[in-house]
C-alpha cells in the first residue's frame, strides 16, 4: 500500500470518528495508521485517547476494506467510555456501529455463497447502503 492510499484512509476514517464522537460525547487525541509489521492486532486505543488502526491485511500487505476499518474504529471509540472488554463495553460498541450503520458509515458488503454463484446467474450485490440493501449482519 503506497502512502497516499494510506493517507486517504486515515483521512477518511478521522472524518467519520468526528461523526461517531460528536454524536456520543466521545473525546480522541489522534487516529494513525497503525505500523505496517504489527499483525497480532486490528486496532489499539491507548488511555490518551489516541486510536492507532491497522491498514492492511496481515498476510497480503493489501488495504483492508473499509467496513472493518470502520468496525474497527468503532470498537477503539468505545474504549474512550468503557476501557475493558466487558458487558458494558459490548453494548456501547454495538451502540456506536449500529449508529455507523444508520448513518452509512460503516457498510459491510453482503457476498454471494460459493454454492450459490455455481447454480444461478451472479449479480453484483447491491450496495447495503443504498435503500433497499440487504439486511445488515452483527459481527458479535
Amino acid at each position: 500500500m503506497d502512502r497516499r492510499t494510506s493517507r486517504n484512509l486515515i483521512e477518511r476514517l478521522n472524518r467519520d470518528a468526528e461523526r461517531i464522537s460528536a454524536h456520543f460525547g466521545l473525546r480522541y487525541k489522534s487516529i494513525t495508521a497503525e505500523r505496517a509489521n504489527v499483525k497480532s492486532r486490528y486496532g489499539v486505543c491507548y488511555d490518551d485517547g489516541a486510536i492507532k488502526i491497522r491498514l492492511r491485511h496481515a498476510v497480503s500487505g493489501e488495504p483492508l476494506k473499509y467496513s472493518g476499518l470502520v468496525a474497527t474504529l468503532c470498537h477503539e471509540l468505545a474504549h474512550l467510555r468503557h476501557f475493558h472488554h466487558g458487558v458494558r463495553f459490548r453494548r456501547f460498541y454495538l451502540e456506536i456501529l449500529e449508529y455507523a450503520r444508520a448513518q452509512r458509515i460503516y457498510c459491510p458488503s453482503s457476498r454471494p455463497r460459493l454454492a450459490l454463484q455455481r447454480r444461478q446467474a451472479v449479480r453484483p450485490p447491491r450496495n447495503p447502503c443504498e435503500p433497499g440493501g440487504p439486511e445488515q449482519l452483527q459481527l458479535f
